[in-house]
Formats: structure tokens, C-alpha cells, sequence
């Protein structure tokens, strides 16, 4: 004799307006945005601002505002592979051959480039940020939301 399973539905309360168009319960949106480019010749380098919005209580800021650079990003990924027990994800290259001289375009500075960069770490930067694990990280904290940052910070977890 077999078995058959039930596939009643269960009992759902209807969506209200509320539940379709209100906030989300838990929400965390970082915008990697406005590449701006700084200095001359050897000195010159591009600067992101970062955005981060959310409602999640470990984060102190609801809504940040801060510009960092690559080598920021790096800073971070390194410090992750260091102190957290997270698989960090790579960022985007460091695209060395558009670092050579004589090129045919702005190489570094190029606007597309500076486009796919961005986007490159707009998504690593939202990868890390959604992880449980770093969100207890001091350094991601200071990462997006301290205007500047501090290399000899303490590493740790963050109390909320």
C-alpha cells in the first residue's frame, strides 16, 4: 500500500500594502559610484565613492558615504584573508598592461576601464558585505563607513 503525500497549500495570510511596498525586513545596498580621477603623471590615481544604505544593526551609519581607491579594496581583501574565516573574492585585476608607456589609449584612466573597475568592485564589494561572517569585521566597518582609514587599526569584531 502506498503512501500518498499531501500537497495542501498552507494557510498564508493575504499581502497588505504594507507587506508589497513597505521596506524590506533586513536590507544592505553598497553603490560603487562617480570615479573620479586625481593627480598627474606618476601620482595619478582613480577614487570611487561608496554608498552604503542599510537597517541592519551591527552597522552604526544607516547611510555612508566614503571615496576609496583600489588599492583601498586590496587593503581590504587582505585584512579579510587574514583575520576571518571567509572566503574573500577576488577583485578585479590589477590590470598591469595598461600601466605600460606608449599606449594608444589613457590606459589606466581610460573610461572604460574605469567602468569595468568599477563594476568589478562595486560586485566584490557587495559579495563581501552580504557574508554573516564579515559583517562582524572591523575592518569592513571602517572599510564603509570611517572617512578615512586607519592601517594600524586593531583587528577584531565588531560589538552591536
Amino acid at each position: 500500500m502506498s503512501e500518498v503525500a499531501d500537497t495542501r497549500r498552507l494557510n498564508s495570510k493575504p499581502q497588505d500594502l504594507l507587506d508589497a511596498y513597505g521596506p524590506p525586513s533586513n536590507f544592505l545596498e553598497i553603490d560603487v559610484y562617480d570615479p573620479q580621477t586625481i593627480g598627474v603623471g606618476r601620482t595619478r590615481y582613480t577614487t570611487y565613492e561608496v554608498r552604503m544604505r542599510t537597517n541592519l544593526p551591527i552597522f552604526k551609519l544607516k547611510d555612508s558615504c566614503v571615496r576609496r581607491r583600489y588599492s583601498d579594496f586590496e587593503w581590504l581583501k587582505n585584512e579579510l584573508e587574514r583575520d576571518s574565516k571567509i572566503v574573500v573574492p577576488s577583485l578585479p585585476g590589477k590590470a598591469l598592461k595598461r600601466q605600460l608607456p606608449f599606449r594608444s589609449d589613457e590606459g589606466l584612466f581610460d573610461e572604460s576601464f574605469i567602468e569595468e573597475r568599477r563594476m568589478g568592485l562595486e560586485q566584490f564589494i557587495n559579495r563581501i558585505a552580504g557574508h554573516p561572517l564579515a559583517q562582524n569585521e572591523r575592518c569592513l566597518h571602517m572599510f564603509l563607513q570611517d572617512e578615512s582609514i586607519d592601517r594600524n587599526y586593531i583587528p577584531g569584531k565588531v560589538r552591536h
